[in-house]
């Protein structure tokens, strides 16, 4: 698509107001149907069983008593899903991870599964299976995994230029690198130099709703999945790979889905209980349990991460380096890529350098957490730059506006910066009342940055215009921020008429073409995209209409505030039309009118913000508090200003639990020891203040309103913002997430 930049700085009617959310009223009745409200007649219960071991072969497993079991429809293994992805490694990792064939890799990788005719049943049926493992040696650790004399999680893997002997296999599943100019020699004429190492515990994307799906396979080969997902074409595609279906015979429809943050971007059970409904020829529901979620799903990584930044006198940045290792669970991933990337993507530098290595462990497939790696990064990155601010001498507000990225910078992964809101974000922090706010004992105020690169990517959209003037808008990205709102805005923008006047529906796969997951902070960046586009054409056809029923030629006829308006001396006696009127007529004007669009978003803007934090230490206890946090971020222009000030918050909140408590804790037998939220303590109400919130807009020149995503860079600063609070609370530098009272007590002590 071609945009007139002059629409990035347009006035708006519709877009950057505050309507009801058009799922309020559903969600807080109870009548939203998420993936476990759905039913089907016949349905039966499927479970899941799963390894009790971090790493073993799977010598032998009997099913026999299990498939004798009156009510056991079903029982599937590694067998009833062989190998169709055709030595395509990604998939095989997923097909691998949904069902374990050689290896158990982790606590709760699933190794067999049933379908019966209730959940009792079921139960007892996974009991009834009898599996035989040798135990191997395992390792959960990063730093461990890392190690020359780890214990090898998959001895195909190789990777080049690990260590000296590139040749060895080791967990080193990739190394990436990013920078550019001479980094020692940058670092050799240093007036000050932070070195320090970090350390981040996994965490998990807490979202309430567990996995769930219902599974519909038919004798002539088709099929219907009904699931919680963040993307129902990429779903359908696996799916249909994995079981050596034709995509087109499948059909995958997206529930409401309450929470997923990134986690429910990859196919865990819905694999399984598709081949539970072949083999059965019955429906199969399967819901997770929250330990299932816990152990079996796709949780952050793990990091540790070596940074060195060097500075003059004068506050100049002259070299930043940074090794940064992420765990990836079992399967090769690319978070360690991702934290590379971002890292630095903060500043301008002349000499800068990251690499990162992705180091398999056997804990679960890592998934996304909204900017998934950046926080990991952001940590290290902001807590050395703020102590090196201390060292030269200088306000870390000040360090960091001296030393901003800005439009025409070299980023520190590869492209130049174009229109860029991170300076803008640091004035608007130094000038916030927050900063000025006064400190009480044991107090301690941080600040940090952030940064994400955003993510437009396939999209297709459909707009269609009742014969009253409604308009139904048709979407494939699956509304997991508030898309349905802000894309009804957009298509009320572009049409001239009321956002009451539209309603947006997430299409199933089989209605709409094919749409990329919602990741990436790229749902209402791209699918604007696409229902500017679609309104477009079908204000064309409105055009055509209005000049068929005035007899006048089209190019006479504009589009104005929602009516046709007729141009021209000789047609000054014609009134407008309205879209309602055009719509009546439809019928004898040449039938229904619509709008399509399909296209691949590109230019999604990156995005910038930074916070501030206020939080309480008490010193005997190592118990902290957080008094107040403010969001200051980009989002080039606010759709839907309250939904983008909850992304605000939402982030914010997430990464306040990641910094203080949240972390996966696991034995010396590597297994996971809170799984479930009594143990693995997510922030409540009582935990947080109220989150306050800065929106600036710095338009993005690649979008026709100036849009950028915002879903993802609100989680990037908190991890440090909080860490740098704390260390300033208690006078020691934070090093390790979580900052728990024994942690904070611990590093009293030293």
């Amino acid at each position: 698509m071609n945009f007139d930049p002059r629409h990035t700085t347009r006035s708006f009617s519709s877009v950057g107001t505050r309507p009801i959310r058009p799922d309020g009223i559903d969600k807080v009745t109870g009548r939203a149907r998420y993936g476990a409200d759905f039913n089907m007649p016949g349905q039966l219960v499927g479970r899941i069983l799963r390894s009790p071991h971090a790493h073993a072969v799977i010598r032998r497993i009997d099913t026999s008593k299990a498939e004798q079991l009156p009510g056991v429809k079903a029982v599937v293994t590694a067998a009833d899903l062989p190998d169709l992805t055709s030595g395509d490694a990604a998939m095989y990792d997923i097909l691998d991870n949904c069902m374990a064939r050689r290896k158990a890799l982790y606590d709760g990788h699933a190794v067999a599964a049933v379908a019966a005719i209730d959940a009792r049943t079921a139960r007892q049926a996974l009991k009834l299976i009898e599996v035989e493992y040798e135990l191997l040696p395992h390792v959960t650790d990063v730093d461990q995994a890392f190690a020359a004399d780890a214990p090898l999680i998959n001895d195909t893997i190789i990777t080049t230029g690990v260590d000296p002997k590139p040749d060895r296999a080791s967990n080193v599943s990739m190394r990436s690198q990013f920078g550019h100019g001479d980094v020692d020699a940058g670092m050799a004429k240093a007036d000050f130099v932070v070195e320090r190492t970090f350390k981040t515990e996994q965490t998990h994307q807490g979202y309430i709703e567990p996995h769930a799906c219902v599974a519909n396979v038919s004798p002539d080969g088709t099929a219907d999945l009904w699931v919680c997902t963040q993307g129902h074409f990429v779903y359908r595609q696996h799916c249909a790979q994995l079981l050596g279906m034709d995509a087109s015979k499948l059909r995958v429809t997206s529930s409401e889905i309450g929470g997923g943050f990134g986690g429910k971007t990859h196919v865990w059970a819905e694999p399984v209980a598709l081949a539970l409904s072949r083999k059965a020829g019955r429906p199969v529901k399967l819901v997770m349990t929250r330990d299932e979620v816990f152990r079996a799903t796709g949780p952050t990584s793990a990091t540790s991460i070596d940074v060195k930044i060097g500075a003059m006198k004068d506050g100049t940045i002259v070299a930043a380096d940074a090794t940064l290792r992420y765990s990836c669970g079992p399967y090769a991933g690319s978070w360690a890529e991702v934290g590379a990337m971002t890292a630095f993507a903060c500043y301008k530098l002349e000499n800068v350098r990251t690499v990162g290595y992705e180091v398999l462990v056997n804990r679960p497939k890592t998934a996304a957490y909204r900017a998934p790696s950046a926080p990991m990064a952001a940590f290290a990155v902001e807590s050395a730059i703020d102590e090196l601010a201390g060292k030269v001498g200088m306000d870390a507000v000040d360090f960091r506006i001296k030393n901003a990225a800005q439009e025409g910078t070299k980023a520190s992964y590869g492209p130049v910066y174009g229109p860029i809101g991170i300076g803008p974000t640091l004035e608007a922090v130094k000038n916030h009342p927050h900063m000025k706010a006064p400190l009480g004992e044991n107090q301690g105020r941080g600040m940090a940055c952030g940064f994400w690169f955003n993510f437009g990517g396939q999209t297709c959209t459909d707009l269609n215009i009742g014969m009253d003037g409604t308009v139904s808008l048709a979407v494939g990205t699956v509304d997991v921020g508030g898309s349905r709102a802000s894309l009804s805005l957009v298509a009320a923008e572009e049409l001239g008429i009321d956002y009451a006047q539209v309603r947006a529906v997430i299409a199933d796969t089989s209605s709409l073409g094919y749409n990329d997951m919602t990741d990436g902070s790229r749902g209402t960046f791209s699918s604007s995209m696409a229902t500017i586009s679609a309104a477009r054409n079908a204000i064309k056809v409105l055009r055509a209409r209005a000049a068929q029923m005035w007899d006048i030629p089209v190019e006479d006829v504009t589009w104005e505030k929602g009516h046709a308006v007729a141009k021209g001396e000789t047609h000054g006696n014609l009134p407008n039309l309205s879209l309602k009127e055009i719509a009546a007529a439809s019928g004898t004007t040449g039938g229904p009118i619509a709008g399509h669009s399909e296209i691949v978003a590109d230019g999604a803007g990156v995005s910038f913000a930074t916070h501030i934090c206020d939080i309480e230490v008490d010193p005997e206890t190592g118990a902290t508090r957080v008094l107040r946090y403010t969001v200051v971020q980009d989002a080039g222009k606010a759709v839907h200003p309250t939904y983008v000030e909850g992304q605000y918050q939402g982030g914010a909140a997430q990464g306040i639990g990641w910094a203080l408590n949240e972390e996966y804790i696991y034995g010396k037998d590597g297994r996971l020891q809170n799984a479930g939220f009594l143990d693995y303590r997510i922030p409540v109400c009582s935990d947080l203040p109220m989150i306050d919130t800065q929106i600036l807009e710095i338009p993005n020149p690649n979008h026709p309103y100036g849009v950028r995503g915002v879903g993802e860079t609100s989680i990037v600063p908190p991890l440090a913002a909080v860490a740098n609070a704390v260390s300033n609370a208690v006078g020691v530098r934070m090093q390790h997430i979580p900052m728990s009272p024994p942690r904070i007590l611990a590093a009293l002590e030293t």
